[in-house]
């Protein structure tokens, strides 16, 4: 979201929205001593076409192959997650699929259990994993082929962010919390990424205020939700109405502080004291 490479804003420039989900991994901090909850940060590796060397959550863009795939579902079907998600029921498959898969590919948690409610050793499916980040094979296949089934009741509903016009690249972005589940490891076992850790969210907010990491207002003001709650299952239980956040764009001015949102006054003031970073977006 920032504007070195920043496209016009007139209608005939403004480029096409792709359908993506990411994911905010969580689990209460108590064990680690840091207090609150905490998240899991991956850092972009600066070599990404989008967001390098940026703060993020994992995530990415759907496949089309998942919008109307057989699989097995556990939990709120398509239809509550299109509802919650203002879309259409195949296209709220889709992201859910994609909120799973990712999170798998990106981090190595699976989302997914056996049909007696266990979970899988993510550890023994590495080769699907990679099949999956290159696409060899599509997400429903992978499940249907270890009979697992997909638990969208581990997912809660909580944001939807939309690039701004003025940017080459334009994700349609809904964002999903999971608590991560008990027996499983989140891994750096991703290309995408340089750094891959825990950290308490209110730690995550205190470091970028402190320059030492960049993020981009959607992850930023994720982590501010997250911050507020001090367990994650009041974190899954509050309510929320999801409505979608397309940043404003100043008319001549450029970059990211050109930008307008929710909570910018807030967001620009903690970034006030160090530099905005040539990011790709």
């Amino acid at each position: 979201m920032t504007g070195t490479d920043s496209a016009t804003t007139g209608a005939e420039s403004v480029a096409p929205l792709r359908d993506a989900a990411t994911v905010v991994l969580v689990r209460d901090g108590g064990d680690t001593g840091s207090g609150g909850i905490e998240v899991f940060l991956q850092r972009r590796v600066k070599q990404m076409a989008f967001a390098g060397g940026v703060t993020v959550f994992p995530g990415g863009g759907v496949d089309t192959r998942d919008a109307d795939a057989d699989l097995a579902w556990s939990g709120p079907d398509p239809t509550w997650w299109a509802q919650q998600l203002g879309t259409t029921d195949e296209l709220a498959q889709a992201l859910v699929c994609a909120a799973v898969r990712e999170t798998f590919e990106e981090c190595g948690v699976l989302l997914a259990s056996r049909s007696d409610g266990s979970f899988a050793d993510p550890t023994t499916l590495r080769d699907e994993r990679r099949k999956l980040v290159d696409k060899t094979i599509s997400f429903a296949e992978f499940l249907r082929a270890h009979d697992l089934t997909l638990r969208a009741d581990l997912l809660r509903p909580l944001a939807h962010w939309i690039t701004p016009k003025n940017e080459k690249r334009r994700y349609d972005t809904r964002f999903f919390l999971a608590a991560m589940p008990e027996g499983q490891i989140a891994d750096d076992a991703t290309s995408e990424a340089d750094v891959a850790r825990w950290v308490g969210a209110a730690d995550a907010l205190t470091a970028w205020s402190d320059g030492k990491h960049f993020l981009l207002p959607p992850t930023w003001t994720q982590l501010t939700e997250v911050a507020r709650f001090d367990a994650v299952d009041d974190l899954l239980a509050a309510p929320r109405t999801i409505e979608p956040i397309e940043p404003d764009v100043s008319a001549g001015q450029q970059g990211l502080r050109g930008l307008s949102f929710a909570g910018s006054e807030r967001y620009f003031a903690s970034l006030s004291d160090h530099a905005v970073p040539d990011i790709k977006l």
